[in-house]
């Protein structure tokens, strides 16, 4: 089967996909939050499903607590926002590094090297990352809107039903 086959295959075995977001930030609130506004409608217009959202300070609590309640609940990918970068703030990306069962470096890696186009050597400083918890595909951006933006469109989006088939085949 070739590449473009098996992604139309895995798109037909997952017609739908079940996502949550979490936005982890310590100064937006759901009215400010540009990511949520943007993925929400991104997700309807893939013909997706959001099935939870959540905007939590950059507390490595909080974002192990938003991991596990979604996890155990309907979302097959989680989409976390926020917290990667190198600031003592910044603490998404240990959080979730602890709780990863497989991770995805190229993810990260790919991201990065999008990344540089827009921001240049400033993208080294992105801990952007991606794996799998608990049967769940947990992906983990920037807080930028640019970042999101990029990483939902070029990564995310054609990755999608694959990576929602490939966590339960």
């Amino acid at each position: 089967m070739s590449a473009q086959q098996h992604h139309q295959w895995s798109a037909e075995q997952q017609p739908v996909i079940a996502i949550a977001i979490v936005t982890v930030s310590d100064s937006r609130t759901p009215e400010t939050d540009t990511n949520y506004h943007y993925l929400q409608p991104a997700i309807a217009a893939a013909q997706h499903q959001l099935v939870g959202y959540r905007l939590i300070k950059d507390e490595p609590v909080q974002v192990v607590e938003a991991l596990d309640y979604f996890a155990a609940g309907q979302a097959q990918i989680i989409l976390f926002n926020g917290g990667t970068g190198i600031s003592k703030r910044d603490r998404t990306y240990d959080a979730l590094s602890t709780k990863l069962e497989k991770t995805l470096p190229g993810f990260g890696e790919i991201f990065r090297m999008l990344s540089y186009e827009q921001v240049g050597s400033a993208a080294m400083f992105s801990r952007a990352t991606a794996g799998v918890y608990r049967d769940t595909v947990v992906i983990s951006t920037p807080g930028s809107p640019k970042a999101v933006q990029l990483a939902w469109e070029k990564l995310i989006l054609p990755e999608l039903s694959h990576l929602a088939w490939e966590i339960t085949r």
